[in-house]
């Protein structure tokens, strides 16, 4: 049984959040505010969620001890790195520090404390001007961003009428809809449905109306 601080955090069950349906939750900054996907406690351990920043907020200066991943949504996001705006993917390692903010407001992917110890590399992509690869089926494109043993990000794009067989993630999956939508034999996923699929399930995914989609697979065990 999960705790009230706890979230989704049995990653043997299947979940499917419509974020446009959810209630923003202000965090301890003000001007940023969350809406959790997954979280293992109210403001530490594992956690994925939407993050919002109002204009010229700035969240307070912190270390990430197990890691950030980030994926920019909307507006343009800062530290004082650099300007990363929508598109961008980004890494901070285990141990990294920033001081994140938006002058201009902006919306956020996160998910925190989940690298493990060895997974350091710093990565800022743009994916606006990367390169797009063919994927394994006609009709998918696919854009690779990260890969540490199994665990594999990458952005997907499904052409209209575009159709994947039937096939298992051992490892399981998470699928971020950017914009479009897909379905499969269990439901229709639009823009901004966060789905994941346990370790050792499987469907049948296809786009009528083709489909932009973030994408993590392999870190999730049985």
């Amino acid at each position: 049984m999960e705790s009230l601080t706890s979230l989704n955090m049995d990653r043997q069950q299947r979940v499917v959040i419509d974020t446009n349906n959810q209630l923003w939750i202000a965090s301890p900054s003000p001007g940023v505010w969350r809406i959790p996907l997954e979280r293992e406690a109210a403001e530490s351990g594992q956690v994925t969620s939407l993050v919002r920043y109002d204009a010229n907020t700035h969240f307070t200066a912190h270390f990430h001890p197990n890691g950030e991943e980030i994926f920019v949504l909307d507006g343009i996001f800062q530290d004082e790195h650099g300007h990363y705006p929508a598109g961008t993917y980004i890494r901070n390692p285990p141990g990294s520090f920033h001081s994140p903010g938006s002058d201009s407001g902006c919306l956020l992917y996160v998910k925190l404390n989940m690298f493990p110890p060895h997974d350091d590399d710093m990565i800022r992509i743009d994916t606006h001007n990367a390169n797009w690869q063919p994927g394994i089926q006609n009709g998918l494109s696919t854009l690779p961003l990260h890969g540490c043993g199994r665990e594999q990000t990458i952005m997907l794009r499904w052409q209209p009428g575009t159709s994947f067989p039937s096939h298992q993630h051992d490892g399981g999956e998470e699928v971020l809809v950017l914009s479009g939508e897909f379905h499969d034999e269990l439901g229709k996923y639009k823009e901004g449905v966060w789905l994941r699929n346990p370790a050792g399930s499987s469907h049948q995914p296809e786009s009528t109306e083709g489909c932009l989609m973030l994408v993590k697979s392999g870190h999730m065990s049985k």
